[in-house]
């Protein structure tokens, strides 16, 4: 309702100057201006909580409309990336990192779009024409999984330390940090950058599924001392019992296995094709 009087009171003002005598120029202008936040305001809600697949059309269309605005080029492949049209947001990176207005945020960002359709040599060769004194948290971690997918451990820890300390919610790279270890068959330092991601975000079950496989590697089977719901201390319990299988620990992993189904609040119907797997395997 305020948005509409204050619309109304625009407007009014802009009517107001044409019974001035104005010769129009002035209205044309104004009109033009609040079209323009109006629009801003939409590009915004669309590139943030809109239906991905529907700003996909929407940037399309105004990419259409008014062809070679950056701003709108931009829009369009950051919603195909929200989409999870990895190969479509290449191409629409590439158009505007091609743009005379391109910047190195839009080369950091085509080369996200690279790793996410797997094309990891054109992401790093995308990354190398960006200047080192361009530091930013996503260039850092997109430099660390490339490094990573490298096997060059050395560079891949500098760069996600680095990423750590450029963003105010870290939990995402402590956890591919972590995860990076665990490959690498460091399980406790894993285990450790696992439980600092869970303290950044609690709610990140990704990381605590994680530090179980972390502890479960060193064959230690205690659940870790971390905020849990019900359902996520079954699913956490399950994925111990496996990791304890996959070790010979047999017995132990049965009894996990068990305490998984007991724990959940519904049927754990995985942890229960697990145990009759399991118990199949031991009678033959």
């Amino acid at each position: 309702m305020r948005h509409s009087i204050m619309f109304a009171v625009s407007v009014l003002g802009i009517l107001t100057l044409s019974a001035c005598g104005d010769d129009g120029a002035q209205v044309d202008r104004a009109l033009r201006d609040v079209n323009v936040v109006d629009e801003t305001n939409l590009n915004d809600v669309m590139l943030t909580v809109g239906d991905p697949d529907e700003a996909v059309n929407y940037f399309t269309r105004a990419s259409a409309n008014d062809p070679g605005r950056i701003d709108l080029m931009r829009g369009l492949a950051k919603s195909l990336v929200r989409a999870g049209r990895a190969p479509e947001a290449v191409t629409a990176w590439l158009a505007v990192t091609g743009h005379g207005e391109a910047t190195d945020a839009d080369r950091v960002d085509l080369a996200d779009a690279h790793i996410r359709a797997n094309q990891w040599t054109e992401a790093e060769t995308v990354l190398d024409t960006v200047p080192p004194t361009f530091e930013t948290y996503e260039r850092y971690r997109l430099e660390a999984m490339i490094a990573d997918s490298n096997e060059e451990w050395q560079r891949a820890d500098s760069f996600y330390e680095t990423a750590t300390g450029l963003t105010t919610r870290p939990a995402g790279v402590l956890n591919n940090w972590g995860f990076s270890k665990l490959t690498r068959g460091d399980y406790s330092g894993a285990e450790r950058l696992f439980a600092d991601a869970i303290r950044h975000d609690p709610q990140m079950f990704t990381a605590k599924n994680n530090l179980v496989l972390a502890r479960g590697a060193q064959r230690n089977y205690d659940l870790p001392v971390v905020p849990m719901s019900q359902v996520e201390r079954a699913q956490l319990l399950h994925t111990l019992a496996l990791s304890a299988i996959k070790q010979g620990d047999v017995t132990i992993g049965k009894g996990l296995l068990t305490q998984a189904i007991e724990t959940h609040p519904q049927h754990f119907e995985a942890a229960v094709r697990s145990l009759q797997a399991l118990e199949s395997n031991v009678t033959n």
